[in-house]
């Protein structure tokens, strides 16, 4: 791997359960790990439309490199997300990269606000 190549930052966040001052429990974001990674793929080159409830919308998608880590090993695609350049993304696939504890290859939809 190419360490050159790790050249943006990106936040993963997990998804807790958060107790608010008088007890009450709801499901909230915070965040996990946050490291160095190669962005591939996003932007107008993974980009689709697709239609939702009668409207077209943009589908957009991109792959995430990073250097594999105890921590990192841990993300999982329904319970993790990522936040880059203030945009977050949800996590499709994670791919280890045939188990050789080298990297990790992240699929993600942007997540439309």
């Amino acid at each position: 791997m190419d360490i050159g190549l790790l050249n943006e930052k990106v936040t993963f966040q997990k998804n807790t359960v958060i107790t608010d001052s008088i007890g009450n429990h709801k499901n909230g974001w915070e965040d996990f790990y946050t490291c160095h990674a190669t962005i591939g793929g996003e932007g107008m080159a993974s980009s689709k439309e697709k239609e939702e409830a009668g409207t077209i919308v943009e589908d957009v998608g991109m792959t995430v490199t990073i250097r594999y880590c105890k921590k990192a090993s841990e993300i999982g695609s329904t319970t993790h997300r990522i936040v880059f350049r203030d945009e977050i993304y949800d996590i499709t696939n994670v791919d280890h990269m045939n188990f050789k504890k080298k990297s990790l290859k992240l699929s993600c939809r942007k997540v439309r606000r």
